[in-house]
């Protein structure tokens, strides 16, 4: 009988030291992204004078914005001006659904269920409607690496989707401070309505900004070598394998060059392109970098010369700034 009370006295005490929880605190969210500080630009009046005489040659309207981000020097011309987008707004679309990503509320390799009534049509690009007509079902993963290197339009408007619509990644974007992009409409929508591409449109400071926001949290910073952030940093390696464009950004610079750009492109309408886009990171020779947006718009010119435009205003910043 000692020995059972001993006993008993014992798990009692035992259990009475060790509180054993039920409930398991929910770990806190990741911190929201927060916005880069303001930067004062050192503004380039001969580079600007050179931009703008470049710029006739599009006999349209042409706003362009180039940042070196380490330093501030930096050339405009219409930065302010409201240019449409076109595919160029699947670069902040993708930034949005990588944040949800960070934030646990999506993975990347999480599979999403794509049907015929997704694809934009015939015309828009799509690899997704051409080589699978009947829908099936890509990652997240997959999705952004199409919408950023392809250009493609159905995994865009999924992307989108995906996101939580148009009113979700416009908060996103006003949460890292780059308000002055709207994302409005899907690329099925633009099929539609010629104008609603004008509703969806970006500042070229702006594309600036979500640039230099890109790469401040995506890329690894020698010399301290920090830990980028890894889904941002996939948006890069994306971005630099984009295949449209290749005479625009890249079209004069060495082609070793590192440079994750994202295009965009317009149709035409009595004999005026609407949009002729090309934003990107150059990775000049010196070491620094080069965040570019060019938008070309309501241009009566062929695509050669609104490309060349694009390339000749690169080609001038990087002989500006690149040694």
């Amino acid at each position: 009988m000692k020995i059972f009370i001993l006993g008993a006295l014992f798990f009692v005490a035992c259990t009475a030291d060790t509180a054993i929880p039920t409930e398991f605190p929910t770990p806190p969210p990741p911190a929201s992204a927060t916005p880069l500080p303001r930067v004062e630009y050192r503004r380039d009046g001969e580079l600007e004078k050179r931009f703008a005489a470049i710029a006739q040659d599009a006999k349209g309207k042409v706003g362009v914005a180039a940042v070196i981000l380490e330093t501030g020097d930096a050339a405009f011309l219409n930065e302010q001006g409201q240019y449409p987008m076109q595919s160029v707004y699947k670069l902040p679309i993708s930034m949005a659904v990588r944040d949800q990503v960070r934030q646990g509320k999506l993975e990347l390799d999480e599979k999403i269920g794509v049907t015929k009534d997704d694809m934009v049509r015939p015309g828009q690009a799509s690899v997704i409607r051409d080589k699978n007509p009947n829908g099936g079902e890509f990652t997240i993963r997959e999705l952004i690496r199409l919408a950023l290197v392809e250009s493609d339009g159905t995994a865009s408007d999924v992307l989108m989707r995906v996101a939580g619509g148009p009113d979700e990644v416009q908060a996103y974007l006003t949460r890292i401070g780059v308000p002055d992009i709207k994302v409005v409409n899907t690329e099925k929508e633009f099929a539609k309505d010629w104008q609603l591409q004008f509703q969806n449109y970006a500042k070229p400071i702006a594309a600036v900004e979500l640039l230099a926001f890109l790469f401040d949290r995506g890329a690894v910073h020698p010399p301290a070598a920090e830990a980028a952030d890894a889904d941002l940093n996939l948006l890069l390696g994306d971005m630099n394998d984009s295949k449209p464009g290749a005479r625009r950004l890249r079209g004069l610079l060495p082609v070793a060059t590192i440079l994750p750009h994202k295009t965009g492109t317009s149709g035409s309408r009595e004999g005026v392109t609407a949009a002729t886009n090309d934003i990107g990171i150059i990775y000049l020779p010196n070491g620094k970098h080069l965040a570019i947006a060019v938008f070309v718009s309501e241009s009566p010119a062929d695509e050669k010369a609104r490309e060349a435009v694009i390339a000749r205003i690169a080609k001038a910043a990087w002989d500006r700034w690149g040694r």
